[in-house]
């Protein structure tokens, strides 16, 4: 039994989840699965034709920037997929904010969105051809009809999301709803608009891929088609890589966003 004035020091065990990273965990790991593809291209656990060494791929890859062909392709798809997100996320996240802060919008738009999220975009690019032409304006709508309900989703979400209480009290103080939108609704679902914006931008990395490889000369989805269609495995798997860093890239400016943005988490 503890005596009157016998006080020990109690441990802080507030500190919540606070995952970080370890800085060589990522690149050991792109090294183990490099160093896996070495060894069965190499002992032929697969065949040569089916997947290329590490050493070819990357010597296409060199071909590729030596050429100026990587940088055509790749500046024709990094516009269209701009434009596709830009597009295709702002009218999400209006759409989804609206859903949030009013009735009327989450009465009419949600059974919408919740009924065009599950449609296969790429299934629609050649309605989009249809309407827009073959040219580029299709392929920028097939991104941004992919975009748009996965970021309307997480805006209402997020909105949904923010304490209450908050909200209340500033209501109690007299706020008015501007300010209250402004200063505790956005900032509140900003790490789900984020979040949003993350999942978005694979979506429309895989949608620029899929409508390069339907309808178009130029682009790093119209790369890796000509060399599957030739059979050319090296430029075909440079081509992947292409898009896999470029997803990797987009992920990591968001992440490096999340950190200056989100610091009131604490």
């Amino acid at each position: 039994m503890a005596e009157a004035g016998d006080t020990r020091p109690v441990p802080f065990r507030g500190g919540g989840f606070r995952p970080g990273t370890l800085p060589f965990a990522g690149p050991l790991t792109f090294l183990a699965v490099l160093g896996l593809w070495w060894v069965a291209s190499h002992a032929g656990w697969v065949a040569r034709f089916a997947l290329p060494t590490p050493e070819e791929v990357f010597l296409a890859l060199g071909d590729l920037v030596a050429s100026g062909q990587l940088a055509r392709h790749l500046t024709a798809s990094l516009g269209r997929l701009l434009a596709g997100w830009a597009l295709g996320a702002s009218a999400g996240v209006a759409v989804g904010l609206a859903i949030g802060l009013f009735s009327l919008a989450r009465s009419t738009a949600l059974p919408l969105v919740s009924a065009l999220f599950p449609i296969p975009k790429i299934a629609l690019l050649p309605l989009f051809i249809l309407w827009f032409g073959i040219g580029e304006a299709s392929k920028v709508a097939t991104i941004a009809f992919g975009v748009f309900s996965p970021m309307a989703i997480a805006a209402f979400g997020g909105v949904d999301a923010v304490d209450r209480t908050l909200i209340r009290m500033a209501q109690s103080f007299g706020l008015p709803a501007r300010d209250i939108v402004r200063k505790i609704v956005l900032p509140g679902a900003l790490p789900a608009l984020l979040s949003g914006a993350r999942i978005s931008a694979s979506i429309g990395i895989i949608l620029l891929t899929a409508a390069e490889m339907i309808g178009a000369e130029h682009g790093v989805g119209a790369l890796v088609l000509a060399a599957g269609n030739l059979m050319q495995t090296d430029q075909l798997v440079a081509g992947v890589l292409v898009l896999s860093g470029l997803g990797l890239i987009i992920a990591k400016g968001i992440g490096l966003l999340e950190r200056r943005l989100l610091t009131w988490r604490g």
